[in-house]
């Protein structure tokens, strides 16, 4: 027993000499660190300005939050909370749990720490003593931080002497507000904004008592198991209870223990949140590059009731396409003046499989969004004039790649029609046959002027150009259009608000005498009438130029157009690139296009451009009236005219006041209202009248037919034409129609066409091939009918 008691006493002597060791160097190195802490010190101040959090927030140009984006990959920190808006239960937990005397020490808890080290000097387990104070003390200063060895006697005795500094110089406030915007929680958390929107999917202000205690547990062991996490955090719940008064309440900690397990697995704090994600990231990109520091709050175009109306709408309508497999959409608002964005809409957000992908700079098919560019060109250069007659007929023209036969819309053929009438109801065969004219070439540099830069050559296209098939973005289709809007003068984008003063850059693109032109066709209701009659969506109260637009297979589908303020531009169809079901121009974009023009001149007027110089209106009237080249004195052609008596623009030098076409169409003119096939010449084909026996001259032998995505199923049609009399047609074998001209339903595949007597003798045959359509796996072909001409 007493050798016992002089080990004991040996040993405490011992701990006493390393304890009397530990106050010497606190003696000796106390006066030399405590000038460097005081120097260090920031005010509360420099802390909050200081404060980046890993978000950045797009403001509207009104100031509104529109979108929170994630910019800071390495750490997740919310927005500073204010000391008031944090939840009063976790600032009771908090203290509770770490720092009971924080309100009535100066920085350093004597007391604890006396405790500590007398615990230290016997072995016994005890709480720590660094308190709220010495932890911030560290958060503020790298060189008093813990290390992975736990902190050396120098960094005890730095950090004790900045708590000290800090407690004399800044409120107890603001050092509770500080800490809990700036202690790391749970791996990549820091701060209780991040903490409490991350576990629990609410802003610090809405934390209950369980929340808030088992945040404070994670002060303590940031990564402990969720179990450890759960124990603690049912102690801190007692503790707040005892403190509250309500001392006899039971806690259940099982539960406690589940409810901390869900929390710790959750991540409500979504990397972006908010109605313009796309355009956040695409302006950050372009302002700011890949590396460099973003600000926490970046002031946009934006207008913000007119972003979340064009996302509503967006999503609404394409709920109601839901059964024709759509479910991807954008929507981009130019200010005509300034280019600015005033809105930006990149998906469908939920509705879309593919919400990340940006519709507004997705590579897409513009479809017959391109033929404006392409009249413009046409009217600029005098090949035409907007009362121009083009033949809409049948057109087999020779390429590279095989036979080019454009087909329109509604698989049928007008016959000649104006310039006006071909733009403004979108007939593919004219515009082909004005692509003839202008040359690939030529209309790809024209596209490129007016900023629809393409990545192959005019040749690579070819006469497909006219129809939209190569690929654009609808930020560069929806400012080329602008660029008519503003008389053929091309200005950038704009992302960020203009320098006060300071007007855009424009370029000359196209004669503003032909996008006056251009526009007025296109605000035509009555030229348009012929493919989307009267009643259309098109049509507004308010003064617009529209275009529509469908891709091949019905893959995209656009509306693009201009009143006296903004452009807009609507894209709908699928990321993926499948294609849509019975979707046309004016069901699928058009519906969007019209309600966001709705929106932005609800309480603003739209009024018609004026004509810029060297424009002449005059009265102009179509043949046939008397036949043209006839002799003085002829009577009256009975036949109706072409088109209506109008009046029209046009460039000064090109006015006439007859349109007709020439004596060899003339001649055939009979033939063709009869059912006759009319041999013209044209600058894309030149056909002489046959002779001898029967034999099939459209199409031709080998022929392949891509079908026009534009065109619901069952309006399409494909023209047969024979020369001969009492002839019958067969498809495949099967009876198809009899006479000189039969329209067939067509169906994707191989197929032979015949033409026979009445005997049954085949007189010609022909095989030709269709491919495309869209047709659902499954489908059987229909039964073959035909309409003789």
């Amino acid at each position: 027993m007493a050798a016992e008691s002089v080990r004991a006493v040996r040993c405490m002597c011992s701990r006493l000499r390393h304890a009397l060791g530990v106050q010497l160097l606190v003696a000796i190195f106390f006066v030399a660190i405590t000038a460097s802490p005081a120097r260090a010190i920031p005010t509360f101040d420099e802390v909050r300005a200081d404060f980046k959090p890993s978000d950045t927030v797009l403001l509207s140009r009104e100031g509104e939050v529109l979108q929170r984006l994630r910019t800071d990959p390495t750490v997740r920190r919310g927005q500073w909370v204010p000391l008031a808006d944090i939840s009063p239960a976790l600032r009771q937990a908090l203290v509770l749990s770490e720092d009971k005397r924080f309100f009535e020490h100066s920085g350093v808890d004597w007391r604890a720490a006396s405790a500590a080290a007398w615990g230290n000097l016997w072995n016994q387990r005890t709480r720590g003593a660094s308190t709220i104070t010495m932890q911030l003390a560290g958060l503020l200063d790298g060189d008093w931080r813990q290390g992975p060895g736990g902190r050396t006697v120098v960094q005890k005795l730095g950090q004790t002497v900045a708590a000290q500094v800090l407690d004399r110089r800044w409120r107890k406030d603001q050092i509770l507000e500080a800490y809990l915007n700036l202690v790391p929680f749970r791996s990549e958390l820091v701060g209780i904004d991040a903490l409490s929107r991350t576990l629990f999917g609410k802003a610090a202000h809405g934390l209950d008592d369980r929340e808030a205690a088992v945040a404070a547990a994670l002060v303590r062991a940031p990564n402990a198991r969720p179990a450890l996490v759960a124990q603690r955090a049912c102690g801190v719940l007692r503790d707040m209870q005892r403190g509250g008064g309500d001392g006899g309440a039971r806690i259940d900690c099982d539960a406690l223990d589940l409810f901390t397990t869900a929390a710790l697995q959750r991540r409500a704090f979504d990397a972006s949140e908010g109605v313009a994600p796309h355009f956040a990231r695409h302006l950050l990109r372009q302002r700011f590059g890949k590396d460099a520091a973003v600000p926490e709050r970046v002031q946009s175009t934006l207008r913000a009731p007119l972003q979340r109306f064009a996302v509503q709408t967006l999503q609404q309508h394409l709920r109601e396409l839901r059964g024709r497999n759509v479910e991807d959409g954008a929507v981009l608002v130019l200010d005509n003046a300034t280019g600015a964005v005033l809105a930006w809409v990149g998906s469908s957000g939920q509705l879309s499989q593919a919400s990340e992908v940006d519709g507004v700079l997705a590579l897409r098919q513009p479809g017959s969004t391109l033929k404006p560019f392409l009249y413009g060109q046409a009217i600029e250069q005098r090949r035409l004039t907007a009362a121009s007659l083009v033949d809409d007929s049948p057109a087999h023209i020779a390429t590279a790649g095989g036979l080019y036969i454009p087909q329109n819309y509604d698989r049928q053929f007008k016959g000649w029609v104006s310039v006006r009438t071909a733009l403004a109801a979108s007939l593919n065969v004219p515009a082909v046959r004005t692509l003839v004219m202008v040359t690939p070439d030529a209309f790809h540099r024209q596209l490129g002027a007016v900023g629809l830069p393409l990545r192959e050559s005019g040749d690579y296209f070819g006469y497909s150009l006219a129809l939209g098939s190569p690929e654009v973005p609808l930020l560069h289709l929806t400012n080329a259009f602008r660029t008519l809007a503003n008389g053929g003068r091309l200005s950038p984008v704009a992302l960020a608000a203009p320098v006060q003063g300071r007007a855009p850059a424009f370029t000359a693109a196209l004669d503003p005498r032909a996008a006056f032109i251009v526009g007025d066709i296109l605000s035509d209701g009555n030229a348009r009438a012929r493919t989307f009659g009267t009643d259309s969506v098109l049509a507004t109260r308010f003064w617009t130029a529209v275009k529509t637009g469908t891709s091949k297979d019905m893959r995209d589908n656009w509306a693009v157009g201009w009143s006296e303020r903004y452009t807009v531009g609507v894209w709908v169809g699928n990321a993926s690139g499948a294609a849509m079901h019975d979707v046309s121009g004016t069901s699928g974009a058009a519906p969007i296009w019209a309600a966001v023009m709705g929106f932005l001149h609800a309480r603003e007027p739209s009024r018609a451009p004026k004509a810029p110089a060297g424009l002449l209106q005059a009265g102009v009237r179509f043949g046939p009236g008397p036949v043209a080249g006839g002799q003085p004195g002829a009577a009256p052609d009975p036949r109706p005219p072409l088109e209506a008596a109008r009046s029209e623009w046009f460039l000064q030098g090109t006015q006439q006041a007859l349109f007709a076409i020439d004596s060899i169409a003339e001649k055939a003119y009979p033939l063709r209202a009869e059912g006759q096939k009319s041999f013209k010449k044209s600058p894309t084909q030149v056909v002489d009248a046959p002779s001898g026996p029967a034999r099939i001259t459209a199409p031709a032998p080998g022929t392949i037919i891509a079908l026009d995505p534009d065109i619901p199923p069952a309006r399409q049609r494909l023209q047969f034409t024979a020369t001969g009399d009492g002839l019958l047609w067969r498809m495949d074998g099967k009876p198809l129609g009899r006479g000189p001209r039969v329209a067939w339903l067509p169906w994707p595949g191989r197929h032979v066409v015949q033409i026979t007597n009445a005997q049954g003798q085949v007189l010609d045959e022909i095989r030709i091939e269709v491919r495309g359509g869209g047709v659902a796996a499954g489908s059987v072909a229909p039964p073959i009918r035909a309409a003789a001409h």
